[in-house]
């Protein structure tokens, strides 16, 4: 099972993916993490890839593809995996498609996230995170058990920089603008699939689960 997860920054798509990933045994892919991997490797690739993060530039989509094609060669891949967030745009989509198609490995589905901006304000602006990295609650809907504390670790929680009302309006707007050519993209292609990503957890992971049923 081969499967693109795509939403807004918010929209729980990381989350449902390590689910996804656990119960299925097949690895969750992030290009971030993969250039952040070859990077901190000083691979040759890293390398090339640091020029671009470095100046300022964007690292073109060739060598990107380059690292997904040998990331996915890997044993853990064999059943399978999910690109978590990933292509972002029309042109790496139709690369991705002509790569994959030639190793085999084409994608199945794409889940496309569907996310309302009002709610996922509402989730974002109240969520608090731990400074150690032990987890995060909600100032309205998943409560610490002393109010602004880690449960874990006891440590005052914080709200990130990127969790204000103004930044996530404008990550939104953003994702919307540079991604729906992508979803219509993949709606043509009748590979798409979408959930309601302001439902509760235990719906949207049912929702999903029916969804892929058939590449079991």
């Amino acid at each position: 099972m081969r499967v693109i997860f795509l939403g807004p920054p918010g929209s729980g798509k990381g989350t449902q993916a390590k689910r996804l990933m656990a119960a299925r045994h097949i690895p969750q892919i992030s290009t971030g993490d993969l250039l952040r991997e070859a990077v901190g490797n000083s691979t040759e690739s890293g390398l090339e890839a640091k020029e671009y993060m470095d100046s300022g530039r964007l690292v073109p989509d060739a060598l990107v593809i380059s690292l997904l094609l040998d990331r996915i060669q890997q044993p853990d891949c064999g059943d399978g995996f999910i690109l978590d967030g990933y292509p972002r745009t029309v042109a790496q989509a139709e690369s991705l498609k002509m790569k994959l198609t030639e190793e085999g490995k084409p994608i199945d589905k794409v889940v496309n996230f569907d996310s309302e901006l009002s709610r996922l304000v509402e989730r974002l602006v109240g969520r608090r995170v731990c400074p150690n990295g032990h987890g995060e609650w909600h100032v309205k809907f998943n409560l610490p058990t002393v109010p602004g504390r880690c449960d874990v670790c006891g440590e005052a929680l914080i709200q990130r920089e990127d969790d204000s009302e103004d930044r996530i309006r404008t990550r939104f707007e953003t994702y919307l603008q540079d991604t729906q050519p992508l979803i219509d993209y993949y709606g043509e292609l009748d590979m798409l699939e979408s959930v309601d990503a302001m439902s509760d957890f235990a719906s949207i992971t049912a929702h999903i689960e029916k969804i892929l049923e058939k590449y079991d």
